[in-house]
């Protein structure tokens, strides 16, 4: 029976999706399942490893149902993963020794202020900031809360995997132990010059190497599926490989056909993840970027510049479940088509401080500008361009670092299906939006690299007959228009960090 189907595991913070793709890159079944969220403290978040990878059989088993194949269709599985959320088990049992902390919490947040000093060096090596963020300091946090737990990972006794080594692990029946250098990149002890974990900081956190998993590049063979007693339950046979991990958002970079240096994507999820291609160029951001891998076309590791917007379409969820101005997201759009502008109008959504390129945790929502002609519209209007003048804050950082005009910004996510959003972005960005047909780009990405892995697509002219272009949305605001609003956003946002 011919291999002609990829199988790609979305696994995120909520929930885990399975797709089913053909070796058209046409979507032929999914499912999804969601999964316990805990938060035994203010700032806490943690998951239950077990609880995840009961969600990924679950899903995996109903989308080859729905599907209607064999697993021997199956050419390859790809991953792609939530970032940073740090698991560890026993290499004997394969049982978790404590929940996983997640990538939002913030329990080592006082780890991180006594570390201050060594600040530069991490920056320098890892290319991000020192923040509880990252896997490092939580890896660290475990070790040193639990009894134990130290000694048996001097011994070696100990797997730390972030999630996509997690579920390698008990897809291959405990016989892998890998992660890839999207994921490793994200970690805060991982060497991006050298592309190795790094001796000096894994001093520093006190973390034993004998942990860690083995780093490969994005598009490789991972190891094979191997049935066992942890998932016999499983409607994948043995032996199929498991060719391509990607970062979520590196992910997102690569569905996107972001292959290539000076190629740049921007995802519209409850905040905004955008992510610039730099080949082999790395750029150590000045202006509060971070500096992380991806991948080229075959897999390979480049480098990346990425920017993180806290709120973006959380601020429709606020107008919705806060103020009640609208029912649904799609209203917004119908809503504001006969308001010409905001009147003046500007909302910082500053919820919980600004993210990149400000870093600012103190910083608080602003509305500004209201007069007595101001409606719920205008608060509407100035909402959606709130995510577009965040967006141009990165945007013009990146420009910037990179020293490069960037003439086109894809989206994916789902904000991108606003159209009047998109249009303003253009506008405001004065550079064309690319929006395509597929905006499930994250676990396309990882479908796609997992195909070109296994030779199910050859490289960029398969690539480009799958990701197809839905619309594309073209600047037509005036420089002195658009120097005039911006002005006006960076005077609120002002406001926001006084």
């Amino acid at each position: 029976m011919k291999k002609k189907y990829i199988l790609a595991i979305d696994q995120g913070t909520t929930g885990t999706r399975a797709f089913i793709f053909n070796n058209k890159g046409i979507t032929v079944a999914s499912a999804y399942k969601e999964f316990k969220q805990y938060y035994p403290y203010p700032g806490w978040v943690e998951h239950d490893a077990q609880e995840i990878w009961k969600s990924c059989k679950d899903v995996i088993n109903a989308s080859i149902r729905k599907a209607n194949i064999s697993s021997t269709q199956i050419a390859g599985i790809g991953i792609t993963n939530q970032r940073e959320t740090t698991v560890l088990w026993d290499r004997k049992t394969s049982k978790p020794v404590a929940r996983a902390i997640v990538w939002q919490c913030r329990r080592t947040a006082q780890i991180c202020q006594s570390l201050k000093r060594y600040e530069n060096i991490f920056r320098r090596k890892t290319g991000l900031v020192l923040d509880p963020y990252f896997s490092g300091t939580k890896i660290k946090w475990l070790l040193d809360q639990y009894k134990g737990l130290r000694t048996k990972a001097e011994k070696g006794s100990l797997c730390f995997g972030t999630i996509d080594s997690w579920i390698i692990w008990n897809l291959t029946g405990g016989k892998a132990h890998v992660t890839d250098y999207t994921n490793a990149s994200r970690t805060l002890i991982f060497n991006i010059k050298t592309k190795s974990w790094d001796a000096e900081l894994l001093k520093i956190l006190k973390i034993p190497k004998r942990i860690l998993p083995k780093v490969q590049k994005s598009g490789s063979i991972f190891g094979h599926t191997n049935k066992n007693a942890r998932n016999r339950d499983l409607k994948i046979l043995d032996g199929v490989a498991i060719s391509s991990v990607l970062g979520d958002q590196q992910a997102a970079l690569y569905g996107q056909g972001c292959h290539q240096p000076g190629t740049i994507k921007n995802t519209y999820g409850t905040g905004c993840f955008m992510v610039l291609n730099t080949g082999q160029k790395r750029v150590l951001s000045k202006k509060g970027l971070l500096t992380t891998l991806a991948s080229d076309e075959k897999g390979n590791p480049v480098y990346a510049l990425e920017g993180s917007v806290f709120i973006a379409g959380a601020v429709v969820q606020w107008l919705r479940d806060e103020l009640g101005v609208i029912k649904i997201s799609k209203e917004t759009e119908l809503l504001i088509k006969d308001v010409a502008d905001t009147q003046g109008v500007y909302f910082v959504p500053a919820f919980s401080g600004l993210g990149a390129p400000y870093w600012d945790s103190k910083a608080r929502g602003v509305i500004s500008g209201l007069t007595r002609g101001a409606n719920a519209k205008h608060i509407i209007r100035a909402s959606l361009e709130a995510i577009a003048y965040q967006t141009k804050d990165v945007f013009d950082v990146m420009k910037k670092e990179l020293n490069k005009k960037l003439n086109d910004l894809k989206v994916d996510g789902g904000a991108s299906s606003n159209g009047f959003l998109m249009q303003f972005q253009a506008d405001i960005l004065n550079c064309r939006i690319i929006r395509p047909k597929n905006v499930d780009t994250t676990v396309l990405g990882a479908a796609l690299l997992a195909g070109v892995t296994v030779g199910l697509w050859e490289g960029k002219k398969d690539l480009d007959k799958i990701n197809k272009t839905e619309r594309i949305f073209y600047p037509k605001m005036t420089t002195k228009r658009r120097t005039e609003l911006y002005s006006g956003w960076v005077k609120a946002v002002n406001k926001a960090r006084a």
